[in-house]
């Protein structure tokens, strides 16, 4: 249980025991009043014993009313926090879901590359290049054998191009790429006016494309760290 929900639970509790004392207060003085006391008092007497009464009959109420709100606020205020907490806890995930910390899915296209033979092979340059295209086309989600792309994911060339990392993992091909986004914008941005895609057909790779209504792409696993933000 939450440290504040339990602060709350303890502040009502105690509201509720102020206004039962409150009360038994009240019928603590009714059972002690001598009724043959009051009988052999003067008028004037009962005048003023009854202003006294009626003193202590207001003092009484306003206690009950002024505990009656503040268990009215405790109750509101816990029902605002937990507004307030639903409302947080929406936030959070959105923007888990923009960095990429979060299993997603959804309609989009998934890209499959192969190097052909007797060609260089597909590079670190060449996945970046396809990846920033299908960013500027409004990509919401990409993935390079279920690495995640994220802004600080490094695509690289190591040992000259003897394979390729990303997110500082070693990934062979085939390469495929997952992507979650509007389906004809994703295709047309590395197909449409000499797109990527075209462009490794023509130098001899194999390049497909297939579409999907449920593409699932996985969360980013590594850790998210900054040098200069505070």
């Amino acid at each position: 249980m939450k440290k504040g929900k339990i602060t709350m639970i303890i502040t009502i509790g105690i509201a509720c025991f102020a206004l039962v004392t409150v009360m038994m207060m009240q019928f603590k003085v009714v059972n002690e009043t001598d009724i043959t006391a009051i009988e052999n008092m003067q008028e004037t007497e009962l005048k003023t014993e009854l202003a006294n009464w009626k003193t202590k009959y207001d003092e009484i109420n306003a206690q009950y009313e002024e505990i009656t709100q503040k268990i009215e606020e405790y109750k509101n205020d816990e029902k605002s926090n937990n507004e307030a907490s639903k409302l947080v806890q929406e936030e959070l995930e959105q923007t888990n879901t923009l960095l990429g910390l979060t299993d997603v899915h959804g309609e989009g296209i998934v890209i499959t590359l192969k190097s052909g033979e007797d060609v260089t092979a597909i590079s670190a340059d060449d996945l970046l290049i396809m990846v920033n295209a299908l960013k500027f086309a409004g990509a919401e989600a990409i993935s390079i054998n279920d690495e995640r792309i994220i802004n600080t994911t490094d695509i690289v060339d190591i040992l000259d191009g003897s394979f390729i990392k990303i997110n500082g993992q070693r990934i062979l091909e085939p390469y495929v790429i997952k992507v979650i986004g509007n389906q004809s914008h994703m295709e047309s941005a590395v197909t449409g006016n000499g797109g990527k895609v075209q462009e490794l057909q023509t130098l001899g790779h194999t390049a497909t494309i297939e579409k999907g209504d449920d593409i699932k792409i996985e969360k980013y696993n590594g850790e998210i760290e900054t040098k200069y933000i505070e």
